[in-house]
């Protein structure tokens, strides 16, 4: 069969700062390519609604399959699913990824018979059997996963190896677009799965029920020398918390002469436990880290149960500017955060060397701050639930929110964009341009145009086509078990020594993590 894969557009923090190929779909691509199928991408991040009207008319695709990662892109697709299903009424289409797994009756009522079903969990790993059910009658709901009208499938299933699966990176017809900061163009890749902790804010581990699973360090080299990008993102929840794994990567790439520049995302405390991998990373190319920090207060540290002390996340902000690397932060502003609060952390951001990036605490499905806050939201608005909205009560009266809160992400574009990044960065930048690559360059002067607390507070008013269902009153005690997309597997989905998982406990539960810790 013919298969058409798209990624929604582009959300408002990615308009400025990055752009990222859109790994997960050229993972499922790839999936779908292996099971025998003509497939081709679509990235709307990088291309145009026409374009996609264009792709259809052209390529006549049998199935079309939406990623649906981010809860703020569920009007677009839905959109696009009703305008395809009327001009193409014969096509299949499902949509998968991470956020509609955890809202996925709410999205196939809101479609209104146009979406056929819902694909939960890694569709990498079944989305070769809901082709063959779609190709030859077969019941789709006997497909692990699946969610449609008519009922429920088997629960998901994982990839039976990350050394299974490969990207149909082929696919994407503008890999000169991706970007984040100065890795222009840059590739994304993934070195393991899943993430063991249980933030409050998070919804990583509930999607993937608490498992960690690798990829072989030879596969990762295989593909790290087979990317032509001089930039490469790692896309893991938290780098290297396996200390060995991340070593044996470091050391085929350098076997192998692998010459990339390399950004990864980690926790302070992993950071400060597995030093010698970090350094030996950035040895080989390791330039940028990204720590979430999420709050510069032990109050704040405890509210969304990170379990790393103020002391430790400033050690390890000093260890990473030592190996020399560029280092960025987020903080999660919190909706209760008054005038006094914001100067505070304002006055912080200016005091410290690193880039420091401004989120909203937004309660996603599938998360506890979800189960616990749903029922106080003040909107129900899909577009608004992107970590740069409020969507809970605020303080201050919102104008005034959005004021203070662009006034301290401003920080960010006074120290780190403008003409004082092009200062620091005139060489790469001369070079990014004689390669013919603008995407770093042009960021650099978007911050304006994109955060504007007047955009902010008009997007409140835009008429919503798609509300989210009211939400049942809080949950006063909650059963994590409900959380989870893939069910919890205990110690055995984790690819960890016992050393690490012993870690993993105590920073996740605390001093009584040996008498609480899981089979």
């Amino acid at each position: 069969m013919k298969v058409l894969a798209v990624h929604p557009s582009a959300l408002m923090y990615t308009r400025v700062f990055l752009r990222l190929e859109p790994l997960g779909m050229e993972l499922v691509a790839g999936a779908a390519r292996n099971a025998g199928h003509d497939v081709q991408l679509l990235d709307l991040q990088a291309e145009t609604h026409e374009d996609y009207w264009k792709m259809l008319d052209e390529f006549q695709p049998d199935v079309v399959c939406y990623s649906g990662n981010y809860l703020a892109n569920v009007p677009e697709i839905l959109d696009l699913c009703r305008e395809t299903r009327y001009r193409y009424p014969n096509i299949f289409q499902f949509v998968g990824g991470h956020s509609v797994s955890f809202i996925a009756k709410d999205v196939l009522e809101l479609s209104e018979g146009t979406i056929n079903c819902i694909l939960k969990g890694e569709g990498d790993a079944t989305v070769g059997l809901l082709l063959d059910a779609v190709q030859n009658g077969k019941d789709i709901l006997e497909v692990p996963g699946v969610i449609s009208k008519d009922g429920e499938g088997p629960p998901p299933i994982f990839v039976k190896s990350l050394d299974e699966v490969r990207p149909a990176r082929d696919l994407l017809r503008h890999r000169n677009k991706y970007f984040i900061g100065t890795l222009d163009p840059a590739a994304s890749i993934e070195f393991a799965r899943g993430c063991p902790w249980d933030c409050t804010f998070c919804s990583a581990w509930t999607f993937y029920g608490r498992s960690y699973r690798t990829a072989s360090p030879q596969v990762i080299a295989d593909e790290l020398e087979e990317i032509k990008e001089p930039g490469i993102f790692i896309v893991d929840d938290v780098a290297f918390v396996h200390e060995e794994h991340g070593m044996a990567i470091a050391n085929e790439i350098k076997k192998r002469g692998i010459k990339k520049e390399y950004y990864l995302e980690t926790r302070a405390d992993v950071l400060l436990r597995n030093k010698e991998v970090f350094k030996v990373w950035s040895e080989i190319g390791l330039s940028y880290i990204f720590i979430g920090m999420e709050a510069v207060d032990e109050e704040g540290l405890k509210q969304f149960r990170k379990r790393v002390s103020l002391d430790k996340n400033f050690e390890a902000l000093e260890y990473a500017r030592s190996l020399g690397l560029i280092v960025a932060i987020n903080i999660i502003a919190d909706p209760s955060w008054d005038r006094k609060r914001f100067e505070t952390v304002r006055q912080w951001c200016l005091e410290i060397p690193d880039i420091v990036n401004i989120s909203v605490t937004t309660p996603y499905p599938g998360t506890e701050i979800w189960h616990k806050e749903a029922r106080r939201l003040t909107t129900r608005d899909y577009r608004l639930f992107d970590i740069q909205h409020a969507v809970l009560p605020t303080t201050l009266p919102l104008p005034e929110f959005y004021e203070e809160l662009v006034k301290t992400q401003q920080v960010l574009n006074t120290k780190h964009m403008g003409w004082e990044a092009l200062k620091d960065t005139a060489g790469i930048a001369a070079r990014l341009l004689r390669n013919g690559q603008t995407n770093f360059v042009k960021m650099l002067w978007k911050f304006n145009s994109v955060f504007n607390p007047k955009l902010q507070l008009a997007d409140h008013q835009r008429p919503a086509r798609y509300l989210m269902p009211v939400q049942p009153d809080a949950v006063t005690k909650l059963d994590k078990k409900d959380l989870y997309v893939h069910g919890p597997g205990g110690r055995k989905t984790r690819a960890l020594d016992d050393d690490t998982e012993k870690f993993v406990d105590t920073t996740r539960m605390g001093e009584t993590a040996e008498a609480e810790a899981e089979a």
